[in-house]
C-alpha cells in the first residue's frame, strides 16, 4: 500500500490573488503532489491549501510553498481576523492512507527542522509532533501571535527550531507551526426533523464537549459553576468529535453538523451508530449522512466492515462492495449520489495516474499484451497472476461458505480465512506490475551512458542493483503464493464441499506460480556479480519450490477424497 498523507498549510495571505496563485504554483511543481482545495478568506486575510501524495514529495512541495510565502508575505505588515503569527502560519501532516500519526509526527518535526535551516523559518512542533506536552496545544505555540514573538525569541520559550535572537528575517517571516495530527471528518448526519433545537440536543449528547450541567436537570435551569466560578460541563459520549444542530433550507431539513478530530477514537462508523442511538431516544430518525470534502478510503472500508460483521457476513470481499455496504449502511448517497472516486481521496489520486497498468487492462488486453512482441509482461507477471488467482480462488471457497445455510454459527471462521485471502490476492496483484517494473529497471540500467571510467562504473553498479531488484520481485511473488496454500488447505478441508475442486484448481494456481516465480530468480539470478548473495536467494527459492510441490500434492489429495466420497 502507498503511503499517503495530507498536507494543510494556512498562509497568512487571502485578499492578493497573485500571491496565492504563486505559492499554489510552487505547491504544485512538478506533478507529483495533488492539489485538492485552495480556500481565500478576506476578513481573515488568510488562504487554506490543502493537498496530498506521498511523503517525500509532500515535505519538497512544503518547503516550496513556504519558501515562496516568506518571499511574498511580510509579516510585519499583516492584519486580519484570524490569529497568526507567520507567513506560513501552520502546516499540519495528516496520514490518509499505509501511513501511522507517529510517522507524520516524525515527517513534520524533520520538516520543521527543514524549514529553520535551509529557508531561515524558525518553528513550533505541535500536536502529536510536539516536543513538549504543552505544545500539543496550537493555541499555547502562537500565544501573543506575531506581535509577541520577539519577547519569546532567543529564551526558554521560543521556536523548537530556529530558536535565535529577534532579526530582520523574522520579523519579515514570522514562525511557523509544523504538526501532525489525524484526518478531519468532516459528516453531516440528517434528521426527520425540522427542529433546529431538538438537532441541537442531539448534538450536546455526542460531542465530547458534551453540555452545561443545570440544577435539577433541567433545560432551563441554572448553569452549575466549580468552586472557581467555572461551568461545569457534562460530557457528551464521543470523544475526538465537535458537533452542533442547525437546519438547512436547501434540503429543508435539520442536521447534527459534526467534525471527527479522531478516527482512531472514533470512526466515523461509530459516530452515525451514536448519532442513531441519541436520535431514537428523542423520537427522531437519522435518514442520511453527507459527507463534506473529502473522506480517507480506510474511513468506509472499516465501516463497510462493521456492517458486514453486524450482519454476520464474511469481510473477505473486494473494497467496492465493502464500500457500497458503507454507503448503503450509512445513507451517504440520500441527498445526492455518493461517488467514490471524487470523495475517496486515495481514488482521486489513482486517476491522476496516467501510467498504463497491467492490471487494468480487460482479461483479454492482458493475453493480448503478453503475446505481442514486447518482452513485457513476460513470466515474472504471469506467475503474479496465476498466484492471485489462486488466492482469489480460495478466497471465494471461504466467501461462499461463510454464507453457506446451516453454517451461520462459522460465518467468522470463513470470514478470517477470506480477508487473509484477500489480503495475499491484493499482494500478488501488486506484484503483476512489480515484475514489468523490475524488467524496465533492467533496460534502463543498460541505457545509461558508458564513455569514462566513472560513468562505466555507475553504469555497472545501477545494472548489478536492477539485477537484484529483478530478482527480489519473483522472490517475493514465491512466498506471497506459498502463503496461499494456507488459504486452500482450510478450505479443501473444512470448506463447502460442493466448492471443493475450486480449492484444487486454486492449488494447481499456486503451485504454478511459485514454481513460474522460481525460473525467473534462477535466470536472473545468473546475472549477479555479487555470488553470495546470489547463492543466498536461489537456496531460499528452491526450498520454497519444494514446499510448494509438496503443499499442492497434499491439497489435491485432500480434494480428490471429497470428491471420491
Amino acid at each position: 500500500m502507498k503511503k499517503i498523507i495530507e498536507c494543510v498549510p494556512n498562509f497568512s495571505e487571502g485578499r492578493d490573488k497573485a500571491v496565492i496563485d504563486a505559492i499554489t504554483a510552487e505547491i504544485e511543481k512538478g506533478g507529483e503532489v495533488r492539489l485538492l482545495d485552495v480556500d481565500p478568506g478576506e476578513a481573515t486575510n488568510r488562504t487554506v491549501v490543502t493537498f496530498v501524495g506521498e511523503p517525500e514529495p509532500v515535505i519538497e512541495a512544503a518547503l516550496r510553498g513556504m519558501k515562496k510565502a516568506a518571499e511574498l508575505i511580510d509579516m510585519s505588515k499583516h492584519h486580519g481576523a484570524h490569529p497568526r503569527m507567520g507567513a506560513t502560519d501552520v502546516c499540519p501532516l495528516i496520514p490518509v492512507s499505509g501511513i501511522t500519526l507517529e510517522e507524520c509526527a516524525e515527517l513534520a518535526r524533520e520538516l520543521a527542522r527543514r524549514a529553520s535551516e535551509e529557508l531561515g523559518i524558525p518553528c513550533y512542533c505541535y500536536e502529536a509532533a510536539a516536543f513538549r506536552p504543552e505544545r500539543k496545544n496550537l493555541a499555547v505555540c502562537r500565544k501573543g501571535e506575531y506581535e509577541g514573538l520577539a519577547d519569546r525569541f532567543g529564551g526558554e520559550d521560543g521556536p523548537d527550531f530556529g530558536n535565535r535572537a529577534w532579526d530582520e528575517q523574522a520579523a519579515r517571516t514570522g514562525c511557523t507551526a509544523v504538526g501532525a495530527r489525524d484526518f478531519l471528518i468532516a459528516v453531516n448526519f440528517n434528521l426527520n426533523t425540522t427542529s433546529t433545537r431538538r438537532a441541537n440536543a442531539i448534538a450536546f449528547d455526542v460531542r465530547e464537549k458534551g453540555r452545561p450541567m443545570r440544577e435539577g436537570g433541567k433545560v432551563t435551569g441554572k448553569k452549575l459553576t466549580d468552586e472557581k466560578g467555572n461551568v461545569i460541563w457534562q460530557p457528551g459520549t464521543l470523544k475526538g468529535t465537535k458537533a452542533i444542530g442547525w437546519f438547512i433550507d436547501e434540503y429543508g431539513i435539520a442536521q447534527v453538523s459534526m467534525n471527527i478530530t479522531n478516527m482512531g477514537l472514533t470512526p466515523l462508523h461509530t459516530a452515525f451508530d451514536e448519532v442513531n442511538r441519541a436520535a431514537a431516544a428523542r423520537g427522531i430518525r437519522v435518514t442520511g449522512t453527507e459527507i463534506v470534502g473529502l473522506i480517507p478510503k480506510r474511513a468506509l472500508i472499516d465501516a463497510g466492515k462493521h456492517y458486514l460483521r453486524l450482519q454476520q457476513r464474511s469481510v473477505g470481499i473486494p473494497d467496492s462492495e465493502i464500500i457500497k455496504i458503507a454507503v448503503k449502511s450509512m445513507g451517504l448517497d440520500e441527498l445526492k449520489p455518493f461517488l467514490p472516486e471524487e470523495k475517496v481521496i486515495e481514488y482521486m489520486l489513482e486517476a491522476d495516474n496516467k501510467s498504463k497498468k497491467l492490471v487494468d487492462m480487460t482479461c483479454t488486453a492482458f493475453a493480448d499484451e503478453t503475446s505481442s512482441e514486447s518482452p513485457a509482461p513476460g513470466g515474472g507477471s504471469i506467475s503474479a497472476y496465476m498466484g492471485a488467482l489462486g488466492a482469489a480462488l480460495g478466497t471465494m471457497v471461504a466467501n461462499l461458505s461463510a454464507h453457506k445455510p446451516g453454517w451461520d454459527d462459522r460465518w467468522e471462521e470463513f470470514s478470517d480465512v477470506a480477508a487473509r485471502g484477500r489480503e495475499l490476492q491484493d499482494k500478488l496483484i501488486h506484484l503483476v506490475d512489480e515484475d514489468t517494473a523490475a524488467f524496465n529497471r533492467i533496460m534502463d540500467a543498460l541505457g545509461l551512458p558508458k564513455g569514462t571510467e566513472e560513468e562505466k562504473a555507475a553504469r555497472k553498479a545501477a545494472l548489478e542493483a536492477a539485477t537484484l531488484f529483478a530478482t527480489q520481485v519473483p522472490l517475493q511473488t514465491m512466498k506471497t503464493a506459498c502463503e496461499t496454500f494456507d488459504v486452500l488447505a482450510a478450505m479443501a478441508e473444512k470448506g463447502n464441499p460442493a466448492s471443493v475442486s475450486d480449492a484444487g484448481v486454486g492449488a494447481l494456481a499456486a503451485r504454478s506460480a511459485v514454481l513460474g516465480a522460481y525460473l525467473n530468480v534462477r535466470i536472473n539470478a545468473k546475472d549477479l556479480k555479487d555470488r553470495e548473495v546470489a547463492e543466498g536467494i536461489l537456496k531460499e527459492a528452491a526450498d520454497i519450490a519444494a514446499k510448494a510441490i509438496e503443499r499442492e500434492q497434499a491439497i489435491l489429495s485432500q480434494v480428490n477424497n471429497v470428491i471420491d466420497r
